[in-house]
């Protein structure tokens, strides 16, 4: 069983290094894009299904998630990011309890942040996980595995993340939408009239002022909880 387990790491860690030092990975999502634009509803699954596995092998999901709003719009192309984003995280999140728990704790061990998280969620759960989505100074990838290490159960895990994550994925997308085409995604910004950045512009302010505004209020809340004392017996959420 743990050869098995280090098979199935070695695996995952391979592929990610192969994609990130063989491929210009922007340059390929955004092929990848393309070729979903084309493939009509069946695109929807493709997508969500590449998402899954690029939030698994640590591949940036900016540019899937920008992408999204210029194939899908802003509302679908949320829906859609919210489930390949979420159920990547989710996947990760198992694979770092059950397969990769050793990696996974080798890796976080000398972070003080993510030690105070552990103690922190070992306390409080599904809410600290909701705060840290919420907060991007907390980095996406790594902390789906880590998250595997503690005591927060996977369903509060699962919901709390979706939740936490869907208004920076409203905004991402959002200003994925205004792109002019695929080669422009996440590299230069689309070319409009003066009215189409007026009504972009109105929108987009607004997203950010709601983005900006609620993450504010998640940082200082996580703040507050990581700077109790930490040396308390942890209470493992059921």
């Amino acid at each position: 069983m743990k050869w098995t387990r280090i098979a199935v790491l070695a695996v995952i860690v391979g592929l990610g290094v192969v994609l990130s030092f063989l491929f210009d990975l922007p340059a390929l999502l955004r092929q990848l894009l393309g070729w979903i634009d084309s493939l009509g509803a069946l695109g929807v699954v493709v997508f969500i299904a590449v998402y899954i596995a690029a939030t698994v092998l640590f591949v940036p999901g900016s540019i899937l998630t920008l992408g999204a709003g210029f194939v899908f719009g802003v509302l679908a192309g949320t829906v859609w990011v919210s489930i390949g984003s979420s159920i990547g995280a989710l996947a990760a999140f198992l694979v770092g309890r059950y397969v990769a728990r050793d990696w996974v704790a080798g890796r976080t061990a000398g972070n003080p942040r993510f030690r105070a998280i552990d103690e922190a969620v070992g306390r409080e759960g599904w809410k600290i996980v909701f705060l840290t989505r919420m907060s991007p100074i907390f980095p996406f990838n790594l902390s789906n595995y880590a998250y595997g290490l503690t005591g927060v159960s996977a369903v509060g895990y699962f919901f709390a993340s979706w939740i936490g994550m869907l208004p920076g994925t409203v905004m991402y997308v959002y200003f994925g939408s205004l792109a002019g085409n695929l080669a422009t995604v996440g590299a230069a910004e689309r070319q409009t009239g003066t009215l189409d950045w007026v009504l972009y512009g109105v929108g987009f302010v607004a997203t950010v002022a709601v983005t900006v505004f609620v993450t504010r209020l998640a940082r200082r809340a996580l703040n507050n909880t990581l700077t109790q004392p930490l040396n308390q017996p942890l209470e493992t959420e059921q």
